[in-house]
């Protein structure tokens, strides 16, 4: 099971950092990637880290805002969300790549790709 955490109300121009802690699961087994869903929107990847931890992924949306990181020591990946806007709002959740990528991360981030998620955690932007 995936729990993600952080989530919360912040200002436009405020941060967040989200965590997705593996409850009996090893996210070190794993790439896992982060998507969001607004309302009335499909869901769509944001970030995605590889097994190794060594190459990392970007929605064009987020990238130079957001760092996804892991510590498979404390079997934890994160996402360091900065500058957010109100655009940013929507739930967030994280999921892991299938084994068989063999640690990779799903091509164009697609959500469709990953097998088990979390139940998300809220993000608000809002003045």
């Amino acid at each position: 099971q995936l729990v993600e955490s952080g989530g919360g109300l912040v200002q436009p121009g405020g941060s967040l950092r989200l965590s997705c802690t593996g409850s009996g699961f090893i996210l070190g087994d794993y790439a896992i990637g982060w998507s969001r869903q607004a309302p009335g929107k499909e869901r769509e990847g944001v970030a995605c880290i590889t097994l190794s931890g060594d190459t990392t992924h970007y929605a064009a949306s987020v990238r130079g805002r957001f760092t996804i990181s892991r510590d498979n020591a404390k079997n934890t990946v994160y996402l360091q969300m900065n500058d957010l806007t109100p655009k940013d709002t929507a739930v967030y959740y994280c999921a892991t790549a299938p084994l068989l990528t063999f640690g990779k991360c799903p091509p164009l981030l697609d959500p469709r790709k990953y097998d088990t998620w979390g139940q998300g955690t809220q993000v608000t932007v809002s003045s």
